[in-house]
């Protein structure tokens, strides 16, 4: 059975969490976190000196290579074992450490998906602003280690944009404002092609807002052991978080009757096992707060997050932005937040509206512009919103012309990968 008859893989790698599964799937087969433990006794004894017994030093790097775990697995291994060290390949969305990325594949492919990679096309995600080298060594380790027969590297905010869509025909004109765990961009696309002069990132993501809760429930002195604050505060922001439309109104509302919007949390120390209960306020809404003001959590960085994607669209080229202004599209778990797309669409009508009043009264009122649509996409599936786009598109007929196969790498080498066309079939 030839590979392009059969589905293609479709695997997207962010920094907090792996979205896999097949082409095709209106879902991922598994959501798992991007970590990988070392075992690193047997690392240390593949280290040591080479005057002992060289046998036993091979059997300890054999054993450091096969004993590794990933995902959830990970997390709880080095939890309760000190002998596992945790790895995160991937940091602000760029891959760091390809010893561990390659571990990590590796599991996914054969314990996740249980698949045969030889028989399949492959299709994996990117930041938009990676270096054209890390294409290359996606392409090595995807070619040489799995020998896959087919790879596509696609940008994610191109394949969100693919899973935004709201006819039968893709809008590929809009902008992405993709928020995950390690990174925010906002990325202007138009007809399929990211305009790169006009990206925007920002140092706030989803970990910041989890830093931002542990903070905050720290600072009121609740009794949370130490080895759990992070794990509880990640919870609290995925539960009980929500996007307030004013934020001086939501304290006065909490101040009034703190009973009826406190809510608690309760856990059982791994240690000891006892049971311990923390109460949830202000962070409720002050977590998600930090992308609308930003200076409550850090005083390097203070533009809020309307603004960056205002500014954004005003470095697209003219003839865009109205395009842009009408289809911006949410991607990443960091823009689940209840009421997230309101509040964005709200304060970014306000900073267009302004700019065109303003604009009337510097030229006398006697020139009347038309009023721009501002409209900010949210739809179920937005938390994975890149694989979706990635499985939608890895089941047209195009996908696999686009692809680069195996035979033009054994000929050309590991630069075909820098470059990777855009479906013209799509749109």
């Amino acid at each position: 059975m030839d590979a392009a008859s059969r589905p293609a893989v479709v695997i997207d790698n962010g920094t907090g969490y792996t979205k896999m599964g097949y082409a095709g799937n209106v879902e991922p087969c598994f959501i798992t976190p991007t970590v990988v433990a070392v075992n690193e006794s047997f690392s240390n004894q593949s280290r040591g000196p080479t005057k002992g017994n060289w046998l036993a030093q091979h059997n300890a790097s054999v054993m450091a290579d096969l004993d590794f775990l990933i995902g959830e697995e990970a997390l709880m291994r080095s939890r309760f074992s000190t002998t596992y060290s945790l790895s995160y390949p991937i940091r602000n969305g760029q891959v760091e450490n390809w010893d561990a990325m390659e571990r990590f594949w590796q599991q996914c492919i054969f314990n996740y998906l249980r698949c045969d990679p030889e028989d399949h096309y492959f299709l994996l995600t990117e930041s938009p602003l990676t270096a054209p080298e890390n294409r290359e060594y996606t392409g090595e380790i995807m070619f040489e280690t799995f020998n896959v027969p087919g790879l596509y590297i696609a940008v994610q905010p191109v394949l969100a944009l693919a899973a935004g869509y709201t006819t039968s025909k893709c809008d590929m004109t809009g902008v992405v404002v993709d928020v995950g765990d390690g990174a925010t961009h906002i990325v202007p696309v138009a007809d399929g092609y990211v305009i790169g002069s006009s990206i925007k990132s920002i140092p706030i993501a989803g970990k910041d807002v989890t830093q931002f809760v542990q903070q905050l429930l720290k600072e009121r002195g609740e009794h949370i052991p130490p080895e759990d604050y992070l794990e509880v505060a990640r919870k609290i922001k995925e539960m009980y978080c929500y996007t307030c439309s004013d934020i001086v109104k939501e304290f006065n509302k909490h101040d009034k009757d703190s009973r009826k919007y406190t809510k608690q949390w309760s856990g059982i120390k791994p240690k000891t096992g006892a049971s311990y209960t923390c109460d949830i306020g202000y962070e409720r809404f002050l977590g998600p707060e930090i992308f609308f003001h930003p200076e409550i959590y850090s005083s390097d960085f203070s533009t809020p997050l309307p603004v960056v994607i205002d500014k954004c669209i005003q470095s697209s080229p003219i003839d865009t932005r109205r395009a842009l202004y009408k289809n911006i599209v949410l991607s990443g778990g960091s823009t689940m937040f209840k009421d997230f797309h309101r509040r964005l669409q709200r304060d970014l009508k306000k900073i267009v509206d302004t700019r065109i009043v303003s604009s009337a009264v510097r030229l006398g009122g006697d020139v009347k512009s038309q009023p721009i649509q501002v409209n900010v996409v949210s739809h179920p599936i937005q938390r994975f919103a890149v694989w979706f786009g990635g499985s939608i598109l890895a089941s047209t007929p195009e996908f696999y012309q686009a692809c680069h196969t195996k035979a033009e790498y054994d000929e050309y080498g590991a630069n075909i990968c820098r470059t990777n066309p855009i479906f013209k079939g799509m749109y």
